[in-house]
């Protein structure tokens, strides 16, 4: 969905809308745990998956997580996202290849 996905909010208000200070927000960038759209003169923007991010990051860091712990669960999150998404395709693959077989008659048995 494109507006999910589409940098709107301004760092400021995506801060208040994540719960966190601003300069948290700096400081998740410089580790590489969100990448916030940016404008032609370089303001950050960041869109409603990157809150649900910075949400997802607040609670692991809640839990008591580090910085880089959190960073090694989102990435492995996003691996099994990427793996359930390709064992339903090939999921999608197999039954379309299936061809119906017809069971054979047992011997001795009439049908």
């Amino acid at each position: 969905m494109p507006e999910y996905e589409q940098a709107v909010y301004v760092i400021s208000v995506a801060a208040e809308l994540a719960g966190v200070h601003p300069q948290t927000l700096r400081i998740y960038e410089r580790k590489g745990l969100v990448a916030p759209g940016r404008t032609q003169g370089g303001s950050r923007r960041y869109s409603q998956a990157d809150i649900d991010l910075l949400q997802r990051i607040q609670e692991l860091t809640n839990e008591g997580l580090s910085l880089t712990g959190v960073k090694r669960v989102l990435e492995l999150e996003a691996e099994v996202r990427r793996l359930r998404d390709e064992v339903a395709q090939l999921h999608r693959q197999y039954r379309r290849d299936l061809v119906p077989v017809q069971p054979r008659p047992r011997p001795g048995r009439r049908t």
